[in-house]
């Protein structure tokens, strides 16, 4: 009797502690900060550019010379760090404007190091949106991609971001061997203390849609499933983490982030590394459109955000950072 009034008195406690909302936040388990949150930028080429994703409500694409107002907005809700992708005028068959040294990420790079020195700038290194086919890497004559001959220029993307002055390079393109190629072309041009943020489990989702407007980097032809994981394999997610984490990755992630929550608890389980997970556009845009529609409460941003987190992430990437952090104010 002793034992079960023990256990009756431990199961009534925390009820009476939820319903004070200030011992509730003092007690809850998992906390989102401001420094948990990355935000993606659109840069195009030209001027006087800012135009809306009509896909991503809130987001918006920016030429170089409009990023003043965007920077000044994200620093004022205390965001401390931004993901770039660029989107440019000419393509070509090996992406050429994607390692250009005045190409519009580099571009932007050094705008965002004038207006922002403070900032942490993290450079995609990708070639979808810089191809006239689309895809992320170079093309063999069956139209499938060229593994180790697109190595070669993710390593010049990288490169040339970080000659611009980008603190990270973050490869999204799920080539093998990606994350060892780029690592020791930075080490070889003096960047060693330079990080890589691999996109490690890079599922083939049907959430990157709204992605494929605002970066205009949809296929030409077929599909992605030959270079990025089929989302119905969770173990293939570890040996993909390993095989980064063994060429040197300073922080892996996992994309989507909502949708594969369980391979972002797997992940944060079985390495000692920092973890990033994606909230990608098609997620954010589901969430966003609900809630402008008064289908959702605008707190379900932010509770997708927790869920994110609790699953084991240390980062998140998100278009929602600025109204995450205005609620965390």
């Amino acid at each position: 009797m002793i034992i079960i009034l023990g256990v009756k008195t431990m199961v009534n406690r925390p009820r009476r502690l939820r319903k004070n909302s200030t011992i509730r936040d003092m007690t809850c388990e998992t906390v989102l900060s401001k420094n948990d949150l990355i935000y993606p930028i659109f840069v195009v080429e030209g001027e006087n550019k800012k135009k809306a994703i009509k896909s991503m409500p809130g987001v918006f694409r920016f030429s170089v010379d409009m990023l003043d107002e965007e920077v000044a907005g994200v620093l004022a809700v205390g965001i401390k760090a931004v993901l770039l992708f660029g989107v440019p005028l000419h393509k070509d068959w090996c992406g050429s404007e994607s390692y250009n040294p005045d190409g519009v990420v580099q571009k932007a790079i050094r705008k965002l190091r004038e207006l922002a020195p403070s900032m942490y700038i993290i450079a995609d290194v990708c070639m979808c949106e810089y191809t006239d086919h689309g895809h992320c890497g170079i093309i063999n004559p069956d139209g499938s991609v060229n593994n180790d001959k697109t190595l070669e220029y993710l390593s010049k993307i990288a490169l040339t971001c970080v000659q611009a002055g980008a603190d990270m390079v973050a490869p999204s393109n799920m080539m093998d061997g990606c994350v060892a190629a780029i690592r020791r072309v930075l080490d070889e041009d003096g960047y060693e203390s330079t990080p890589i943020m691999a996109y490690s489990a890079k599922y083939a989702s049907n959430f990157y849609g709204p992605f494929r407007e605002a970066a205009d980097s949809a296929p030409a032809f077929g599909d992605r499933k030959g270079y990025q994981m089929d989302y119905r394999n969770s173990d293939e997610a570890l040996r993909e983490t390993a095989l980064d984490i063994e060429e040197g990755a300073d922080i892996v992630m996992v994309k989507p982030a909502i949708m594969c929550l369980d391979v972002v608890h797997r992940v944060s389980k079985e390495f000692n590394i920092p973890l990033a997970a994606y909230m990608v556009s098609g997620e954010y845009a589901m969430i966003k459109c609900a809630i402008l529609q008064g289908l959702l409460n605008e707190s379900a941003m932010y509770e997708a955000h927790i869920a994110i987190k609790r699953a084991g992430a240390k980062m998140i990437v998100t278009y929602a950072a600025k109204e995450i952090c205005e609620r965390l104010d």
